[in-house]
């Protein structure tokens, strides 16, 4: 149940009064709709036009959601991987700040060179999306409180000194101890994924757009433009937006959802 209604309604009140002001301006001002659409008139093509924008967003929500699902695989196992030895975290993680670093305008022509148009949009998506689920996950992994973690070694010593030991013993502080302190920021990293997901998505959508290929959003964007469609551009970029808006809030749900009942963030404040 919602403690505070206002925090809905107040947003709600001023996006229909922009809504409202939008649609008065266009009207009293008399601007072409090839300038600037009224809501109403992109609200008509949005239906209009479904089909082609519907088709258009399955694809673009398809990468979106494949990129962030393999930056979460690929960040969290990498992570697990750089906090168990110090070596591999030397070795390995320079080379995703590089990545990270990078701009991903300036390498989506090169996998569009390289790679088949699907996956190379795909790759841009993961690339921007992976980096935050890999450094927020390393660091929850190394916030343990080290008096715990040297308590939880002191009584999980084993009187065997092999390799097999030490691997064993830093498996079950990873599990008991590491595993609860990264979750938080895990799940922060997560939503911050989320968004830059959906723009690595629409970056390369739009590099392959301006070859002559690509069929998801951005690709209508720059379609709609160049046919100076400017009320289908609109629509879809209500729908980019109305996109990244229901996947943060998705991701907010279950972030509030594991951390509600044990972390500070989600619990709720007293009156």
């Amino acid at each position: 149940m919602l403690r505070n209604p206002l925090k809905i309604l107040m947003p709600l009140l001023v996006f229909i009064a922009a809504i409202g002001a939008w649609e008065m301006y266009v009207r009293l001002a008399a601007v072409p709709p090839y300038i600037l659409p009224a809501p109403s008139l992109i609200a008509a093509t949005m239906k209009s036009d479904w089909p082609i924008l519907s088709a258009s967003l399955l694809v673009t929500l398809k990468t979106t959601l494949t990129a962030l699902a393999l930056a979460v695989i690929g960040g969290v196992a990498l992570a697990i991987l750089l906090s168990l030895s110090r070596i591999v975290e030397y070795s390995l993680y320079p080379f995703a700040v590089v990545l990270q670093v990078t701009p991903i305008i300036a390498i989506a022509p090169l996998l569009l060179i390289y790679m088949p148009q699907d996956v190379a949009v795909l790759a841009c998506a993961w690339l921007v999306a992976f980096f935050p689920i890999l450094s927020n996950t390393m660091l929850g992994l190394q916030s343990v409180d080290r008096n715990l973690l040297e308590l939880f070694q002191l009584y999980g010593t084993s009187s065997r000194r092999d390799w097999d030991a030490r691997l064993e013993s830093r498996l079950k502080a990873l599990w008991y101890l590491r595993r609860p302190a990264a979750l938080p920021a895990f799940l922060a990293g997560l939503r911050i994924a989320g968004g830059l997901s959906l723009i690595g998505a629409v970056v390369a959508e739009m590099a392959a757009g301006s070859a002559g290929a690509g069929s998801g959003l951005a690709y209508r964007i720059i379609e709609s433009q160049y046919r100076l469609n400017i009320p289908r551009l609109f629509a879809a970029l209500v729908l980019l937006a109305l996109t990244g808006v229901t996947l943060f809030l998705i991701l907010g749900f279950l972030s509030r959802f594991l951390l509600r009942h044990w972390h500070e963030s989600a619990l709720p404040r007293e009156a």
